[in-house]
């Protein structure tokens, strides 16, 4: 498939860029500065703005899928989702925060006393994207939820999805690699199953 992934350079878009290009697809791998793309086989890193959507409409045109892996504070969802809807893209998946997942029915990770005050603005943005993608009647979106502790680490392809709810491994830790997260992603691309829906994953 032809791929576009918005924030191609960071932790999260440049596992993802490599996972989506060692499976054989085509990427066009943005970013305000290109020269922060790792050279992959399969990959065209793109110069591109998140917060241009008439500019970033015109590069996720003529894709099959767009992926947004951006921060939410350094974003606007509206232009996001506009320039996913103006750009006829046929799906767009968004790599998302763990602060909008439930912790018990009905209560927000991110609403919990002890949620991290630095991280709290950027999970409010985050669930408001959710809400906002939600809303929508024609994209056809995915809002795919990284567990609690999203870090470096091995690939293992071993891992659990979930829907609304935080998960948690035995000792209560919830935690995914970027590396495994991608994975993730790119099995949703290539066998949808969460189409119009967010999902989570985790150990």
């Amino acid at each position: 498939m032809k791929i576009a992934v918005a924030g191609a350079s960071g932790r999260a878009g440049s596992e993802i860029t490599k996972e989506l290009a060692s499976r054989g697809h085509q990427v066009t791998a943005i970013a305000r500065n290109p020269g922060k793309i790792a050279n992959l086989a399969n990959v065209t890193p793109t110069k591109g703005d998140v917060l241009d959507q008439a500019g970033l409409a015109r590069l996720w045109a003529g894709h099959d899928v767009a992926v947004s892996s951006v921060h939410f504070l350094a974003s606007d969802a509206l232009k996001l989702i506009g320039a996913a809807r103006d750009s006829k893209v046929g799906r767009y998946l968004v790599v998302g925060g763990a602060g909008s997942l439930e912790v018990a029915p009905g209560v927000k990770l991110v609403t919990t006393p002890g949620f991290p005050a630095q991280y709290k603005a950027e999970a409010e943005a985050g669930s408001a994207f959710l809400d906002l993608l939600r809303q929508e009647k024609d994209l056809n979106w995915t809002f795919i939820s990284p567990s609690a502790l999203f870090i470096e680490g091995e690939r293992t392809a071993k891992f659990r999805l979930g829907a609304d709810q935080l998960l948690a491994d035995a000792n209560g830790k919830s935690w995914i690699t970027f590396a495994d997260y991608a994975i993730a992603l790119a099995d949703e691309i290539e066998r949808p199953a969460h189409e119009r829906q967010r999902f989570t994953v985790g150990y």
